[in-house]
C-alpha cells in the first residue's frame, strides 16, 4: 500500500474511561483515525494496529484501573509508516513483565494471552513510567 504521509509525524491522543466500553471505543477510534490517515479499514496495517490497541486498552481497563481515573490512548504515525501506540493508565505499581520474559498461559486459563499477542505482532514494545502517577505500555508496528 502506498500512503503519502507528511514528513512530520501525525498524532492522535484521547482520554477514555477505564472500562470495557472505553477499551472497545479505543479500538474503533484508532481504526477510524488510521483510515483517515490513509490506511483503510480492511488493510493489514489497520487491522493489526486495531488489535494491538484493543489488547493494550483492555489491559489498562482491567489491570491499570484506578477508580475515577481514565486511561489515555496516543497514536503517532511516523513518516516511515511506523505507528507508535501508547496506552497510559494510573497504576505505575502494576507493571507488566519485561519484553521477552512473558510466559505462556495455561490452556485452561481464560486470560493471560494479550501481551503475548502484542509481543508477536509488534516490532517493539515496552513499559515506561514518566512520573510517579502513571505508566505507559507502548508498542510499535509497521503499517506497510
Amino acid at each position: 500500500m502506498n500512503v503519502d504521509i507528511a514528513a512530520a509525524a501525525r498524532d492522535f491522543t484521547l482520554q477514555l474511561s477505564a472500562t470495557r466500553r472505553g477499551a472497545r471505543l479505543a479500538r474503533l477510534l484508532a481504526s477510524d483515525q488510521l483510515h483517515r490517515w490513509g490506511w483503510p479499514y480492511g488493510c493489514e496495517g489497520n487491522r493489526t494496529a486495531a488489535l494491538l490497541v484493543a489488547e493494550l486498552a483492555s489491559n489498562a481497563a482491567l489491570h491499570g484501573r484506578e477508580r475515577g481515573r481514565d486511561f489515555r490512548l496516543a497514536l503517532t504515525a511516523r513518516a516511515d509508516a511506523t505507528l507508535r501506540i501508547e496506552v497510559t493508565d494510573p497504576r505505575p505499581d502494576r507493571r507488566p513483565p519485561e519484553p521477552g520474559s512473558l510466559r505462556q498461559a495455561p490452556p485452561e486459563a481464560e486470560s493471560g494471552r494479550g501481551l503475548l499477542l502484542v509481543e508477536a505482532l509488534a516490532a517493539h514494545w515496552g513499559t515506561t513510567c514518566g512520573d510517579p502517577y502513571t505508566k505507559t505500555v507502548w508498542c510499535e508496528v509497521g503499517l506497510g
